[in-house]
């Protein structure tokens, strides 16, 4: 943290001339009238893509985005100003703009003294992500997994693959003494087939990455393993049949059908919507909202995964948070200004997609422990029903909690066997609901490959999620069969 730190303040101080003390008589300056709170986040990012489709580098980009926000928070309000040039004056005009807010009585100005910096074990390397592997390695990679797409089945009709990286340098400087700065990277690689048989086409897509170097990400044949997986999902699905519709048992696959957890349950236990009353879950903690085999826990602090931040972007800490417990729920997560409001700790979820954004309660790695179940048993449990593999879009009204999500690869379930894969299935239920009919959870607890994306009120951040295999006695299916 204190290699970071010094390396922050060189990028965002050192060349306007700024040092600490000046940014602390700022931020005690914005402590006006009624106003209890505010933080200044510089962020540099610099990202990079590289887009094949069918064998040709179609795009290809770089990118530098550079500023600074400040905020001010007053109660339950909140006044924002940001600027892409950093320098007295840039800072004074979006201080000035931000404190706005301020009713104008009580004090004129408080004085601010940061602490040391904030102390967090780095989950992830400081080295520029982008600059590992020379960008013709990259390209070069990309033909050769196109070429190995088309050599896995003759049926393969078209292959796109891409390379994005992403190297961030943050700063956070607050009036409570937060004083911190974060060196993160985060690399994934995506790819997707179409295979064409008797003029049916279908598609499949696979990938992973994490806060890992692109050096990292292209060593040993773990580019090479997602293609196959892709061009296998593809090749599964020209031999779906119709889904079955109805109520039926459902078993969900281990790691990244998890995100149908993220959306029905996670985003209800975010502080904001609890404060507000908004959520099904508001109001709720030390009641029952799961069966007693759910334990849901978000983990900021796991080396190297997507979702994971050493500090977030308020400068706290991340760690575990234990959401709900045997079924129970325990807490939501947190931000500074909801935690504060609900009279809590933050519990190190405060997110923003960048400095031109404003901080809210988030989740980074959002799992289900492991339990004791053997997922084999688990299927054999069931006479009829679906086995979820992989899902693709989905949504959820967090007020009801309802949600729909389809499905990219399942699987019907006859007499205890996995038998034939099934096309158009989508799952639709109430989240709390779906949790209290869990009635097995295996042993072979996974996490996502790499690639979630999350959004929120017009902002996107990259998350983790993952679960075990799951039983849900009855959930509703949508489908086109009978």
């Amino acid at each position: 943290m204190t290699e970071s730190l010094a390396a922050a303040e060189a990028r965002f101080l050192a060349p306007a001339n700024l040092t600490e003390g000046q940014l602390a008589i700022q931020l005690g300056a914005m402590l006006r009238g009624d106003i209890d709170f505010a933080d200044l986040y510089f962020q540099h990012a610099e990202q990079q893509a590289f887009v094949l489709e069918d064998g040709r580098v179609r795009d290809a980009s770089f990118s530098i985005d550079h500023g600074v926000g400040l905020r001010a928070v007053a109660g339950a309000k909140t006044g924002f100003a940001y600027a892409n040039g950093i320098d007295g004056a840039s800072l004074k005009a979006a201080a000035n703009a931000a404190s706005a807010i301020a009713d104008g009585r009580g004090a004129t100005g408080q004085a601010v003294a940061f602490k040391a910096a904030v102390g967090a074990p780095a989950l992830y390397a400081g080295d520029n992500a982008l600059a590992s592997v020379s960008d013709e390695a990259k390209t070069a990679r990309l033909r050769a997994l196109d070429a190995l797409a088309r050599t896995l089945d003759t049926r393969v009709s078209q292959v796109s693959a891409s390379l994005v990286g992403r190297q961030e340098t943050v700063m956070v400087l607050a009036s409570d003494g937060t004083r911190c700065a974060d060196e993160r990277p985060l690399v994934r690689f995506s790819v997707s087939v179409v295979v064409e048989q008797n003029g049916r086409r279908e598609r499949g897509s696979a990938g992973g990455g994490g806060r890992i170097s692109f050096a990292e990400l292209l060593e040993g044949d773990r580019l090479e393993d997602w293609v196959r997986e892709a061009v296998r999902i593809a090749l599964v699905n020209l031999d779906a049949v119709d889904a079955p519709a109805g109520s039926m048992p459902v078993v969900l696959g281990p790691g990244w059908p998890g995100v149908l957890l993220h959306e029905a349950v996670g985003h209800g236990l975010e502080g904001d919507f609890n404060r507000r009353g908004t959520s099904t879950f508001s109001n709720r903690v030390g009641e029952a909202v799961a069966s007693p085999l759910c334990t849901v826990v978000d983990q900021g602090n796991l080396p190297q995964r997507r979702g994971s931040l050493t500090v977030d972007d308020e400068g706290t800490a991340t760690g575990e948070t234990v959401l709900i417990e045997n079924g129970v729920l325990r807490g939501y997560l947190q931000d500074k200004t909801n935690a504060r409001l609900m009279n809590v700790a933050p519990t190190g979820n405060g997110r923003r997609e960048s400095y031109a954004h404003l901080p809210m309660p988030r989740m980074t790695n959002t799992f289900l422990r492991a339990g004791q179940d053997d997922p084999e048993e688990i299927l054999r449990s069931v006479q009829r029903g679906l086995y979820a593999v992989n899902f693709g879009g989905g949504s959820v009204d967090i007020t009801s909690g309802k949600f729909v999500f389809s499905t990219t690869e399942a699987y019907l379930i006859e007499e205890g066997r996995i038998t034939a894969p099934v096309k158009g299935a989508t799952l639709i239920g109430q989240g709390p609901e779906v949790m209290n009919r869990i009635t097995a959870v295996g042993h072979d607890l996974a996490l996502d490959s790499g690639v979630g994306v999350c959004g929120k009120d017009g902002q996107s951040v990259p998350v983790g999620v993952g679960q075990p295999t799951l039983k849900v006695s009855s959930m509703t299916v949508g489908g086109t069969g009978a």
